[in-house]
């Protein structure tokens, strides 16, 4: 039994590349398309300057999200080693060790028969007989002293004299050993008020990223399905939805839309009742697709300047600040499924160096794009996929080319969808699930999926115009997401995890950045975000 579930828990795991793949596609999506223009308006240098810093911070925010997954783990591992405890066992550095690993395969894995019951429970049933002291002892246990007893859950589990023992065992608590969403941390270290809060921006967050990507992917997929042009249209881009799709067809252009909405939902959509493991051949193929779209981006774009088309973008542009934070702030978002992501990858050991790796090669992506971008074309489309449209007579290879790179926000949402559906999914069942209940199959495996689908399918089929939904969605809640959730995350984990466990064990997955200094810096920026970015959103309501 134990062999054929350590054979399970390692199929479930990946290698840090495949890690660093799944990271790098949930980070680069659309928003890589929206930067030249951003840069144009910003100029180069002022851009470059404020893209890194954004970098910076989110790489920062990242680590505070580790940090804090492992705490939330830390704490887990400790209220059922707690449990031992108090139910009369002697906890030998032996018994933590067995205890922890056994915790974290049976966490990974549901009940045969359908149900799902409590860790908790599970493991102190498993691991009592261990715990229970022999027939010789049993009697001066069973005199403990009611002080003793009620000590329980108040005290560190573990004094500095047994941590000199037993360091190996006690370092297992920090392990980032099970999946513990935003949903279930904020359960862990905030107050109610905190998790109504918490709750409400997740769910905007979420909710608008999936619909908003569903009704990007079926236009991207509608405008180059429809071949129709009116004589009066100025461009393809401007059409009627009432206007037919086909010439002399009858179904028209929002019908088109809704049917291509229907299919990517049918064909995305099952992903979210598996976990994310099971996207790893998608996830592959889209980076494959990803690096080929950029590839061919840059490269037209070079030839342009080859060609001796070379635009003369300005250096600096102190009105286009707000715009570009408007557009870019989130570039580097992948905070709310960093839990789905990095639990699962083999080796955690050096995953700060893994991230930053990420970070890095994006950022050199973005700026390779945008730079390219800003002095090829002298006027950018807002969607950078746009300057490379099909003409009609270019050649057949030419014309392959354009299509790809008109089809490329269907291949980058396409591997995002699934992972967000599933961040989703799991934070509504934080939310809704009360833990240590036994829940059946259908409830956990097909009830949760389908509210993290239908929403969005639904608002994204009644509109595809959802310029407000994006502004709530990327503007304010995500901000919370991406840089004052983590911050406060990080900061209630230290101070619950050293009053629980004690200084002494040391979270072997903390963050460079531990000063108090740096969750106020990161508060601080967080409120300069939201202040930009709303004077972009007033400025373009008012012009």
């Amino acid at each position: 039994m134990a062999g054929g579930m350590e054979d399970r828990h390692a199929a479930s795991e990946y290698s840090p590349l495949t890690g660093l793949v799944y990271i790098f596609n949930l980070i680069v999506g659309t928003g890589a398309l929206t930067l030249p223009a951003a840069f144009h308006d910003a100029g180069w240098g002022l851009s470059s300057a404020i893209i890194v810093m954004l970098a910076f911070m989110s790489y920062l925010t990242a680590t505070f999200m580790i940090e804090a997954m492992a705490a939330a783990n830390a704490m887990v591992h400790w209220k059922r080693i707690q449990r031992l405890k108090k139910s009369g066992g002697v906890v030998s550095d032996e018994l933590v060790a067995r205890t922890l690993q056994t915790m974290a395969q049976n966490a990974s894995f549901p009940d045969p028969n359908g149900f799902t019951r409590s860790t908790d429970n599970l493991l102190v049933n498993d691991t009592l007989v261990s715990a229970m002291p022999s027939s010789s002892t049993s009697a001066p246990h069973s005199r403990r002293s009611d002080r003793e007893e009620d000590a329980g859950e108040n005290e560190p589990l573990i004094d500095r004299d047994m941590i000199e023992r037993i360091p190996q065992a006690v370092s297992s608590y920090y392990n980032i050993t099970e999946v513990i969403e935003m949903g279930k941390m904020a359960s862990i270290f905030f107050n109610k008020t905190g998790r109504t809060l918490f709750y409400i921006c997740i769910t905007i967050y979420l909710y608008g990223d999936l619909a908003i990507y569903g009704a990007a992917v079926a236009k991207s997929l509608r405008d180059v399905a429809c071949t129709f042009r009116p004589a009066n249209a100025t461009s393809p881009f401007n059409i009627s939805e009432a206007e037919p799709c086909f010439e002399g067809g009858e179904i028209n252009r929002i019908n088109a839309y809704r049917v291509a909405l229907c299919v990517f939902i049918g064909v995305v959509g099952p992903f979210a009742f598996c976990n994310v493991q099971k996207t790893k051949y998608l996830q592959i193929l889209t980076t494959i697709m990803r690096w080929l779209a950029f590839g061919c981006m840059v490269s037209l774009a070079c030839l342009r300047l080859a060609g001796g088309i070379v635009a003369n973008p300005p250096v600096t542009n102190v009105a286009g600040i707000p715009n570009l934070f408007g557009v870019c702030v989130y570039s580097f978002m992948c905070h709310h499924s960093l839990p789905s992501l990095v639990t699962p990858i083999s080796q955690k050991k050096h995953i700060f160096q893994l991230l930053l790796s990420d970070y890095v090669i994006i950022l050199g992506f973005y700026v390779l794009l945008a730079f390219t971008g800003i002095f090829a074309f002298a006027e950018i489309n807002d969607l950078y996929t746009l300057n490379f449209q099909p003409k009609p007579g270019e050649p057949w290879f030419l014309a392959s080319i354009h299509y790809f790179l008109s089809l490329f926000p269907v291949f980058t949402l396409s591997t995002n969808f699934p992972i967000i559906a599933i961040t989703l999914r799991n934070n509504l069942k934080a939310l809704f699930l009360t833990e240590g209940r036994m829940y059946s199959w259908c409830t956990r495996s097909c009830v949760f999926p389908c509210l993290a689908l239908i929403p969005p399918f639904a608002v994204a089929l009644a509109t595809n115009s959802l310029e407000f939904l994006v502004g709530v969605t990327g503007s304010y809640a995500g901000a919370g997401i991406q840089y004052v959730v983590p911050a406060f995350l990080v900061y209630m984990s230290r101070k619950q995890t050293q009053k629980a466990i004690g200084i002494g064990v040391i979270n072997q997955h903390r963050s460079v950045f531990k000063s108090p200094f740096w969750v106020f810096f990161v508060n601080l920026w967080a409120i300069g975000c939201v202040i930009l970015v709303t004077w972009n959103h007033l400025s373009s309501f008012i012009h």
